[in-house]
């Protein structure tokens, strides 16, 4: 057996290396529309169907959220990678970034937030559980409905990787970069392992 090459140590990194870029939606305490980038999120249950973004406090958007009790989860693609890392750059005290980037919020239909007219999938989550985790609080938003533009559905009706077009942040070098090629089958790669 060949042996297998040393670990170095490097302390405790706040990373898994990459992650979704989610941009959350949500009113602000005055009734305007407002969105940030979150690095910090993804699914955290089946059942019920639930997502989980964390905030700074400091964030303008943990007010909102906190106050409506709801928020939006919108999955840009690779065509609007500009305007969604302004969206967690700047903040929504100090101007309304949907007319900095002339994108279009949209009133969600089933939760009391906005999403991103022009990005390809959105959660809509009614706020369910909140844990204080030190610099970021996490909210946990139930999925109460997904909507997907029709051009990226497949034709089993589910929403196609390759047409949404999605990009992740990776932490190490702090950049975006674009979803790679399907490597393997889920639930059936590992299936020859099963057997003795």
């Amino acid at each position: 057996m060949t042996p297998l090459p040393p670990k170095r140590s490097v302390g405790p990194l706040v990373a898994v290396g990459i992650h979704p870029v989610l941009v959350v939606g949500c009113y602000d305490t005055d009734g305007s529309p407002n969105a940030m980038t979150a690095a910090w999120g993804g699914i955290c249950s089946s059942q019920p169907p639930a997502v989980a973004v964390s905030v700074r406090p400091g964030r303008h958007t943990h007010a909102g959220i906190a106050a409506r009790r709801a928020f939006t989860v919108s999955v840009p693609s690779e065509d609007h990678v500009a305007e969604t890392d302004f969206f967690g750059i700047a903040s929504g005290r100090d101007r309304n970034k949907f007319d900095a980037t002339g994108l279009t919020p949209i009133r969600a239909g089933m939760v009391d937030a906005p999403y991103v007219g022009e990005f390809p999938l959105v959660l809509e989550c009614r706020l369910i559980a909140t844990l204080e985790l030190g610099s970021h609080t996490q909210f946990v938003g139930e999925i109460v409905d997904a909507r997907v533009d029709e051009a990226c559905l497949g034709e089993d009706g589910r929403p196609d990787l390759v047409h949404l077009r999605p990009f992740l942040y990776d932490v190490f070098d702090r950049g975006y970069h674009a979803v790679g090629p399907r490597v393997g089958e889920a639930y059936a790669a590992g299936r020859r392992y099963l057997t003795p």
